[in-house]
């Protein structure tokens, strides 16, 4: 159960995206306060590369009946592509739960909501993510269920600015992860079984890109209002 649930290439993007987002932060460019998104500064980033590198790693936790599998391809999904990986005397369509599309921004969400004590705005920030993400969401055979990359974050950016401008970044990350997750994987679980998909990882392909991309977003949220609100003599306001 240990493969990428994207091509190479693409990982690599994303890699070189954190890694450019990190260059900007550290030499100032990005007036980033971490404090906002309530994850202390060492911690931050090694999350987003612990997450990166989890998306390795399935854990398998059901088996759907054996049906015809597209084994062993790349797919393309609204410009990404997506791995479907080789498999071997396969018993049917195992469901896993992805470590770095699920399993850490799934704790790290928790984290969010009762550090800030957001349980009531989260909920609503993640019921309209999550309806959004249900409706966008596409079976895609060998792969399982897919949503265009982009979507995720640049709707959670626009429900979590409309919720609350001050823990924006926070409502962006939590309804980005757990919206995605319950609207896009979890709620169409009954679709899975005749994709001919080996693999359905939540939080995995299909669903991973874009949870990794709000993740970044909700960095440059926490960038661009910490410097809003910065007077010129560099105190907050």
């Amino acid at each position: 159960m240990h493969y990428f649930p994207l091509t190479l290439s693409f990982l690599l993007i994303l890699f070189l995206l954190l890694l450019f987002l990190i260059i900007l932060i550290e030499v100032g460019i990005l007036g980033y306060a971490y404090q906002r998104i309530g994850v202390d500064r060492r911690y931050v980033f090694l999350l987003l590369f612990l997450s990166l590198m989890g998306s390795y790693i399935n854990i398998p936790v059901a088996t759907l009946p054996a049906h015809e599998f597209h084994t062993q391809r790349v797919v393309s999904f609204f410009g990404m592509q997506y791995v479907v990986p080789a498999v071997v005397d396969w018993p049917g369509t195992v469901v896993a739960v992805n470590l770095g599309g699920a399993v850490i921004p799934v704790i790290l969400s928790l984290y969010l909501i009762y550090k800030n004590r957001l349980l009531g705005r989260s909920l609503l920030a993640v019921g309209l993510v999550g309806a959004f993400s249900y409706h966008m969401a596409t079976p895609v055979p060998g792969v399982g269920i897919a949503e265009p990359a982009l979507a995720p974050p640049l709707v959670t950016a626009g429900v979590a600015l409309l919720l609350s401008r001050q823990y924006a970044p926070v409502l962006a990350y939590v309804a980005g992860s757990l919206g995605t997750l319950i609207g896009a994987d979890l709620l169409n679980i009954d679709k899975i079984q005749g994709l001919g998909a080996p693999v359905a990882s939540i939080g995995g392909a299909g669903t991973f890109d874009g949870i990794f991309l709000t993740a970044i977003v909700a960095v440059l949220l926490a960038s661009i209002i910490t410097r809003k609100e910065t007077a010129p003599s560099g105190r907050m306001r």
